[in-house]
């Protein structure tokens, strides 16, 4: 009798759980398809994203396009640069297309004007696009508070922070710059993080803040796992090549980069990007360090294909403090070993997981780049990178990032 009781009441815990699983399974799965019919209504009917960029459409091919452009697979996309300053007669709005439902704007201002005046001018240029574009229900995507002074009069569906570099660390920062940005805090809907580091430091300022490191185009990059063909400014350069592509400015320690050149002469030092905020004097010469100059998106693999290791010899100041640069994954889908300064965000995940060398003095950097050159036969150091970078993407990536939009546009057409 004993044993009867104690079987009927096994069976009925078993059945209480199954029963409960199968209420969680139901629970989870409409959850999940609420949330997949929010996502796709939001794309079906996607607004307008008006974007407000510091940076320029045509400069480095980096985080803003990577995101945006998908955006134009669904909708219009107007990415609103920072004025260009020339001998204009009047202040106008140059609007030029990058492919379908790509445009680019960008204000002509005459030089000499004041501050109040160049923002009051933006704002009159920013309506008259609103207006002739017939943009109504739309997106605005920030990725510089600097420009809340021209357009904190505009009512969006949503405001999105795209809060990609601790700006105000910068060389040349706006003494406004953190005052706009606790303005912009107030008005935005979702803070999205360039990394994990900016993401620690913006999360107590908001209340729907999100990390979204950098991400990758795998396919674009492995190509340079393959050899290919040399362009003509690159192929006359002898092996070993050790190379970085990227913006040279305050960031890289040109004092690490002389010292590795000067200790190794038969080493070939390759600086891939545009010289810029800083003195093109001011960066070292040497017989073995090479300055080519920027390259286009398109044009990088061939380069790195030719590089037996990948560099980022970042400075460590106020301006890396936070930086999470998208090359340590591009250069890991090429198969190239890379080295890299202590950088917080290269460190975690990279560097304690073992995919990355980390160097903070010359003679470390030097001792690790012999490493490197070791690990292009390391297959299980290329199944570790392969694993961890299985996920990532940036179609992942936007599209998490969307669905974080559809959420706070349901929730803010529920109030």
């Amino acid at each position: 009798m004993r044993e009867e009781t104690q079987d009927n009441f096994v069976q009925t815990t078993i059945e209480k759980t199954e029963d409960k699983v199968r209420r969680t399974d139901k629970s989870h799965n409409r959850k999940k398809e609420r949330k997949e019919t929010g996502l796709e209504s939001f794309l079906e009917n996607m607004p307008d994203v008006v974007c407000l960029s510091h940076l320029r459409w045509d400069f480095v091919y980096q985080r803003p396009q990577h995101l945006l452009s998908r955006f134009a697979q669904h909708g219009r996309l107007f990415f609103f640069e920072e004025p260009h300053y020339g001998d204009v007669q009047e202040p106008h709005l140059h609007i030029s297309s990058r492919g379908e439902n790509i445009y680019i704007a960008v204000p002509q201002l005459p030089h000499g004007l004041q501050t109040e005046e160049a923002e009051e001018i933006q704002r009159n240029l920013l309506d008259d696009l609103f207006q002739s574009q017939s943009i109504e229900k739309t997106v605005l995507w920030y990725y510089t508070p600097m420009a809340l002074s021209f357009s904190d009069h505009l009512q969006p569906l949503l405001t999105v922070y795209d809060c990609m570099d601790e700006l105000s660390a910068f060389k040349f920062a706006p003494t406004r710059l953190k005052e706009l940005e606790q303005e912009l805090f107030k008005k935005a809907d979702v803070v999205f993080t360039g990394g994990q580091s900016l993401y620690e430091a913006k999360q107590k300022q908001h209340q729907a803040v999100y990390a979204f490191p950098s991400s990758i185009d795998k396919a674009h990059f492995a190509q340079a796992s393959q050899e290919m063909p040399q362009p003509p400014d690159h192929a006359a350069i002898p092996k070993p090549r050790l190379g970085y592509y990227g913006v040279i400015d305050e960031r890289m320690d040109l004092e690490l980069l002389a010292a590795l050149a000067d200790a190794r002469p038969e080493w070939q030092f390759v600086m891939v990007g545009p010289i810029v905020k800083i003195d093109p004097a001011m960066v070292p010469h040497r017989p073995n360090l090479h300055y080519l100059g920027g390259k286009s998106y398109q044009e990088l693999p061939t380069y790195l294909s030719g590089w037996d290791v990948a560099l980022m010899p970042f400075a460590i100041n106020e301006s890396t403090a936070f930086i999470s640069p998208t090359k340590t994954p591009e250069y890991l889908a090429a198969g190239k070993p890379v080295v890299s300064t202590p950088i917080r965000d290269v460190v975690r995940p990279y560097g304690e997981k073992g995919l990355v060398h980390i160097a903070g003095t010359p003679q470390e950097f030097a001792e690790a780049v012999e490493s490197a050159m070791q690990q292009q036969a390391d297959e299980e150091w290329k199944e570790r990178v392969q694993a961890f970078m299985a996920n990532m993407s940036w179609d992942q990536t936007w599209q998490h990032m969307v669905e974080l939009l559809a959420e706070a546009a349901h929730q803010k057409g529920g109030k």
